[in-house]
């Protein structure tokens, strides 16, 4: 299942920490060689501050006890490094962690700036040494201490471009932390964040998506309301853009969401829509499998796909906790479709297909149909299930047609009505400068006519 391991893809688009979670996932899974991953791990933090941590590599790497003098060395300086920042942010660490100060505060960073350097001599240098001090924090694996130092410092910079990059920093640790909670929080300011930047270039823009689009999924697959909030994000038209455009394999953690909601079935149409676009830059079994339910109408297909899926799931770091919902509801999907198409169904025929023993297949089909309300009714003696199905007469297709009519009909009409107004109102404005350029004319000519007289007047004088 290697050909469909996503972590190749993905590192590109994730920080050096956040990847390393994923390559201890495929190590577990036996994915990759274990010396492979063993080196793999080492190059990754081998230009990061956890030099313990990388010197424990080292020995498992070439089999041996002892270091090269070099890691004492790297020690010694990232502990002076850390002594020195620690030393530059001492006088505003205690000054923003003072109850008073942080009471005084408020959404102005400028005026929050005058007032710390007015009345406690904090300079936008020492605010800047908290951004350097989170990030040595951060490279040397310390999260919660980099979590506070960016907290502080995106409270007081007014540095946008220093501000976005705390934002990210602090996210990375409390994902890192398992905050989910907070990383929640803080991933939807940092969306709304990026989506009111002006980027210098359209790629810029493109890769801070990119990247969120990553990093939101150790958020969504974590938190209570990750599943609605996965598919309300990613199906916005900005992500689908970016998905398409910089990274398909998203699409998988999307159909999984998709699936795995029953709540928000009614996406679904959108959803195979976007699989057939993107299909010929991506595709694995989970695509495949919604691809050959609703497009191909494949259903030997379908089960094999299906089949499929349940180890890509097992092996892919974020979507291993939910194989069970997975199958569950994919199931459900394949049976509503089959159920659809044929009126006749033989049970062993379905439970083969759904991969299920034909006891657990009819217990199963009973309680789908219980659940759903479908018109049918199960004959034990042939083993199948008889469908009734009903059909809309044709006046109420019409009616369900039409809703939609009169809805864009109202919005058309109001975009008319909102353009007319405003067109109404640009020809007033002209016309009251109009007037009003008419009458500033009219009052020199009346100035001009009483002083001609006195002209005239001096000339005769004369």
């Amino acid at each position: 299942m290697a050909e469909y391991d996503l972590t190749l893809r993905m590192i590109p688009s994730l920080d050096r920490q956040l990847v390393f979670p994923l390559l201890e996932f495929v190590s577990m899974k036996k994915v990759y060689k274990a010396e492979d991953m063993l080196k793999a791990k080492f190059e990754l933090l081998s230009n990061t501050n956890m030099v313990d941590f990388t010197g424990e590599l080292f020995k498992q790497i070439h089999n041996t006890d002892e270091l090269p003098a070099d890691f004492a060395k790297r020690n010694e300086e990232v502990i002076k490094k850390l002594e020195s920042c620690e030393q530059k942010t001492e006088h505003i660490r205690e000054v923003i962690e003072n109850p008073e100060v942080v009471g005084s505060l408020r959404q102005d960073k400028l005026q929050n700036m005058k007032l710390l350097r007015d009345n406690y001599q904090c300079t936008p240098e020492m605010v800047l040494e908290l951004y350097n001090y989170g990030q040595l924090q951060y490279s040397c694996g310390n999260y919660g201490g980099c979590a506070d130092m960016l907290f502080h410092f995106g409270i007081l910079s007014t540095d946008p471009e220093l501000t976005l990059s705390a934002m990210w920093g602090k996210l990375a640790s409390e994902i890192l932390l398992g905050n989910w909670e907070v990383a929640y929080e803080d991933m939807n300011k940092l969306k709304d964040t990026i989506e009111k930047t002006h980027f210098k270039t359209p790629s810029e823009q493109l890769q801070q998506l990119s990247w969120l689009l990553h990093w939101s999924l150790f958020v969504f697959f974590n938190h209570p309301k990750g599943r609605d909030g996965i598919v309300d994000t990613f199906m916005h038209p900005r992500y689908i853009n970016t998905i398409q455009n910089a990274c398909p394999w998203i699409l998988r953690y999307l159909t999984a969401a998709v699936v795995t909601n029953r709540r928000r079935r009614s996406i679904m149409q959108d959803l195979v829509k976007i699989i057939e676009q993107v299909s010929c830059t991506y595709r694995d079994p989970v695509t495949e499998f919604i691809e050959a339910l609703y497009v191909e109408f494949d259903f030997d297909k379908a089960a094999s796909k299906l089949e499929q899926c349940e180890g890509v799931l097992e092996r892919d770091f974020f979507l291993t906790g939910a194989v069970d919902d997975f199958v569950e509801n994919a199931r459900f999907f394949f049976a509503e479709v089959y159920c659809r198409i044929h009126k006749r169904i033989d049970m062993p025929g379905l439970a083969k297909r759904l991969n299920m023993k034909q006891e657990e297949a009819e217990k199963w089909i009973v309680k789908l149909i219980r659940d759903t309300r479908m018109d049918a009714k199960i004959d034990f003696k042939d083993n199948t299930v008889i469908m009734n199905p009903s059909y809309n007469p044709i006046y109420q297709q019409v009616i369900e047609r039409t809703k939609a009519l009169v809805f864009r009909s109202q919005v058309l009409k109001g975009a008319i009505d909102k353009r007319d107004s405003s067109a109404f109102k640009k020809d007033d404005q002209k016309q009251e400068q109009k007037t009003r350029g008419g009458n500033a004319s009219g009052n020199k000519q009346q100035k001009g006519g009483r002083r001609l007289p006195e002209a005239v007047a001096a000339g005769g004088a004369q």
